[in-house]
């Protein structure tokens, strides 16, 4: 039986367990290079047990940011500080992992702890934001967003495919094409954000044809020995946005296009939601389950599986393949050790670095002193 801590083989890919550092925004980018902090931090990630690490999503162009302040992969100098990154993943035992993705009209913002506004065009940090259709973020901006020409959409294309190659020149074994959490990949699949009358908009065909033109132009460029993934917005939460229905469909036809594991997660295109998903822990493996088994594809999942025995119990059911932790990944750098100390698996050491482990295996000291986090009372409520 499988379980979080199992290898996973996808392609000629091994991952020494199951267990996914989530891409997370940082907001520490500068003209879209990575720095000394993203090998920090993924590196400590990479050391502290995950066997799959993601920096944050990688824009493919620059007004496909955040902020001004995000990483991007739209120019060859970009390649030096990915590959300080994967190089340290590397080391520490972990496969690196590069979210590719453009933001859409949720970009031109200021940082988060600023205010996260929209900034117009005409401020020095800000851009003009594009879309399927000229329609502002719900709930957030009044600022207008410029509809994208079909030229400007087949360039796009021709963006993923060269972030695809530098992807792959900085020494990336992962990719994934980011098409949730209100993005441009998942303005275009939701009938609340796209409202084209082209072969873009209309039907379910068209509002995916985005997403299967990017996946065919990434598809031809990046080797078919390693994994091609997808981050899907499968439910808006709202009655005229997008169904889950749809999303198991389009899973589907991405899968006929060369996809090799779907990230199920939501669409987040308005903030008018008819339910709060955060509070609900494994919020999408009931959802992923779903479309692992109809689907007959690898599925991986996010929203709180923070707690070992969750995310364990999500792989040994059978629902899921992978678990992706963010703010978990954030708040604990050795959370798979820690996981591993937790479900009694044995030899958690032997998810760090030799040289640490070796300094731990054979300290004097009994546990207190070694600073262990106490080991938790099992929760019945899991049972």
């Amino acid at each position: 039986m499988s379980h979080l801590f199992s290898p996973y083989v996808l392609k000629d890919v091994t991952l020494r367990n199951r267990i996914v550092m989530s891409p997370m925004t940082m907001y520490r980018s500068i003209d879209g290079c990575m720095t000394d902090f993203h090998v920090m931090l993924m590196g400590s990630r990479a050391a502290g047990g995950f066997g799959l690490v993601f920096p944050e999503q990688i824009a493919i162009t620059p007004d496909g940011r955040t902020s001004i302040s995000c990483a991007g992969i739209w120019d060859d100098r970009h390649i030096e500080g990915l590959t300080r990154v994967t190089r340290i993943i590397k080391d520490m035992g972990g496969v690196p992992a590069i979210q590719l993705g453009h933001t859409g009209r949720k970009g031109s913002l200021t940082k988060p702890w600023e205010g996260n506004k929209q900034l117009p065009p005409e401020h020095p940090d800000g851009w003009q934001v594009r879309g399927p259709s000229p329609i502002p973020y719900g709930g957030r901006s009044s600022l207008p967003v410029q509809e994208l020409g079909v030229d400007e959409i087949k360039e796009l294309h021709r963006a993923y495919a060269r972030a695809a190659c530098r992807a792959e020149a900085a020494g990336f074994e992962w990719l994934e094409l980011h098409f949730a959490h209100g993005y441009l990949g998942s303005s275009f699949f939701s009938p609340l954000a796209n409202k084209r009358c082209d072969g873009y908009g209309v039907n379910l065909d068209g509002r995916l044809r985005y997403h299967l033109e990017a996946l065919d132009a990434v598809r031809a460029v990046w080797p078919e020995r390693l994994p091609l993934t997808m981050r899907l917005g499968s439910d808006d939460l709202h009655t005229e946005g997008i169904q889950f229905d749809e999303a198991v469909v389009a899973v589907g036809r991405m899968k006929d296009h060369g996809l090799d594991l779907a990230d199920i997660s939501f669409g987040f295109n308005t903030d008018d939601m008819n339910r709060d998903p955060l509070a609900e822990v494994a919020a999408m493996v009931e959802r992923g389950a779903r479309v692992r088994r109809e689907v007959g594809i690898p599925v991986g999942v996010s929203w709180n599986l923070g707690q070992p025995a969750v995310a364990d119990r999500a792989i040994r059911e059978e629902k899921i393949d992978l678990v992706l932790l963010g703010r978990p990944a954030l708040a604990n750098p050795h959370w798979p050790f820690w996981a591993a100390r937790e479900l009694n698996q044995p030899e958690p050491l032997s998810l760090l670095p030799e040289d640490w482990s070796w300094w731990l295996r054979r300290s004097g000291a009994h546990d207190p002193n070694l600073g262990w986090p106490q080991m938790q009372q099992p929760d019945t409520m899991l049972d």
